[in-house]
């Protein structure tokens, strides 16, 4: 998966359908500030802690905008990651240099004792994260160039995952 080019849409999924033509796909139709949008959940998707997806849920949903979309109304777009969010949580996913500050200094990351640091299939993390694309679960930052947060939970997505 080339996690550079995936695009979150954050949103509370309003429905979950079956596919009409595959019983192994699903359509997720997700309520955003900006109007609804629907990701087709494949066997393919990542879905973080494989959380069994309920109406209700606050979300973040990634795409790859990379690969081709319909040009319909409301957009659909192929899941490649789905996490749940806590109340008042974001999540980002950037690469995070050594000094765990996004490439492009959007955040800064402050590790405490209470941070959760997982690899993708949900097994504790035993090194540095730093160096790595990184899911980061936060809720707060502060007002400094660029902002700091001691993220809730984060999830590590080793090269060749």
């Amino acid at each position: 998966m080339n996690y550079e080019t995936l695009v979150p849409v954050i949103g509370i999924i309003q429905n979950i359908s079956q596919s009409p033509n595959n019983c192994c796909n699903q359509t997720i139709t997700i309520n955003t500030p900006n109007g609804v949008s629907n990701f087709i959940l494949s066997p393919e998707t990542v879905v973080i802690d494989s959380t069994q997806l309920r109406s209700g849920m606050p979300v973040a949903a990634f795409y790859d905008s990379s690969l081709p979309v319909p040009l319909i109304y409301p957009p659909q777009y192929q899941a490649q990651l789905i996490t749940i969010l806590q109340n008042d949580e974001t999540v980002t996913l950037d690469f995070f240099r050594r000094n765990l500050t996004a490439s492009d200094n959007s955040l800064r990351l402050n590790l405490s004792r209470s941070t959760r640091i997982l690899t993708l299939n949900g097994q504790r993390y035993s090194c540095a994260p730093g160096g790595n694309f990184l899911l980061v679960y936060y809720s707060v930052t502060t007002r400094s160039i660029p902002p700091q947060t001691t993220p809730r939970k984060i999830v590590v997505l080793c090269r060749g995952q």
